[in-house]
């Protein structure tokens, strides 16, 4: 979820953020290039500390596994597309092109041959896509434009300021990561953004960013990712206690928002 800050297109949010930031590929990821690096490095002090018993044996036992086994080659075509991929999305803005249609080449670019060898079919292609995922994705939008234009826009305004001092950052940051550990980070982001359309600027909108990603740490149904990472460890058998998710969130998630956004500061200041 943190990590997911760097790039317009590391996370639905992002996107969302990205076309209300008016900001280029590369600008976008430039500002957050720090914001990312504090909050990661926040999270990654706090987690080797508390699961440090944990993962000293585990590293023995993975050294010695990789003394063991042979290195396996790296699968070119994938790592080839997913770099075209990426070089395409950090020329979009250049060349006039939505990011989205970047996409579309890449996903055709790595599943084309898979169908053409037969090693997979279009039904597989299809359930690989969750259709239950995009369906919950597109019913939250229905709900959070039903209730803005209920007044939930309106308000919205009243509560998040639009300046671009750091104080002002940070609220809007906070105020973010709240709403998104009450509604989900996704509707968080589609009330956040219409009422900081008149903001002057894009550091708002990319603090409303810092706050949905980084804030709904603190809560299972925070994010979407976190719910799908859920399932996906039920699946293996594995569960993780609530009060431990819980008690970590607490301990990352408000410094790493904070971190983040004054290094998003401190990158919009430098700019200036």
């Amino acid at each position: 979820n943190s990590a997911s800050l760097l790039l317009p297109v590391s996370n639905l949010t992002n996107l969302l953020a990205f076309h209300a930031s008016g900001l280029s590929f590369l600008r976008f990821a430039g500002l957050m290039v720090l914001p990312t690096a504090a909050a990661v490095g926040i999270e990654w002090l706090v987690l080797t500390r508390f699961f440090a018993d944990d993962l000293r044996p585990r590293r023995r036992r993975r050294d010695a596994i990789r003394a063991a086994e042979p290195a396996m080659a790296l699968p070119r075509l994938p790592l080839a597309v997913l770099l075209a991929t990426l070089a395409g999305f950090a020329l979009s803005s250049v060349a006039g092109t939505e990011p989205v249609w970047i996409a579309v080449a890449g996903a055709v670019a790595i599943t084309l041959p898979a169908l053409l060898r037969r090693t997979a079919t279009p039904a597989a292609i299809v359930r690989s896509a969750d259709p239950a995922f995009l369906v919950f994705v597109l019913a939250l939008g229905v709900i959070v434009g039903a209730a803005s234009r209920h007044g939930l826009e309106s308000g919205m305004r009243d509560v998040l300021p639009d300046g671009s001092g750091l104080l002002d950052l940070l609220a809007i940051a906070a105020v973010c990561a709240l709403l998104a550990n009450a509604v989900n980070n996704l509707p968080a982001i589609l009330i956040a953004l219409p009422a900081l359309a008149a903001a002057a600027g894009p550091g708002p909108v990319l603090a409303a960013l810092i706050g949905v990603n980084i804030g709904p740490n603190m809560t299972y149904v925070g994010s979407l990712a976190t719910l799908l990472w859920r399932r996906a460890l039920r699946a293996e058998g594995a569960e993780v206690g609530l009060r431990e998710f819980t008690l970590l969130g607490l301990l990352t998630a408000p410094a790493a928002i904070a971190a983040a956004t004054a290094a998003l500061w401190l990158g919009l200041h430098r700019l200036a």
